[in-house]
C-alpha cells in the first residue's frame, strides 16, 4: 500500500479563516462578531474538501503508475 504525503504548506484557506478568527476576537459579542467566525468555519470547510480533494487526485495518481 502506498504512503501518502502530507503537506507541509498551510492551506491559504486556513489562514484566511485564523485572520478572521483573529479580527473576531477583537470586537465584542454581536453581529459582526459572529458573521467572522461564521466565514471562518466556512474557510476552514473549504479548507478540508480542498485537502480531500488533493489526496484523491494523488491516489488516483499513484494507482496508475
Amino acid at each position: 500500500m502506498a504512503r501518502m504525503q502530507i503537506s507541509n504548506e498551510t492551506s491559504t484557506w486556513l489562514l484566511q479563516a485564523k485572520e478572521f478568527l483573529d479580527e473576531a476576537r477583537r470586537l465584542k459579542p454581536g453581529p459582526e462578531r459572529k458573521e467572522l467566525r461564521q466565514t471562518a468555519k466556512v474557510l476552514r470547510e473549504i479548507a478540508k474538501l480542498e485537502a480531500a480533494s488533493e489526496q484523491a487526485v494523488e491516489r488516483d495518481r499513484l494507482q496508475r503508475t
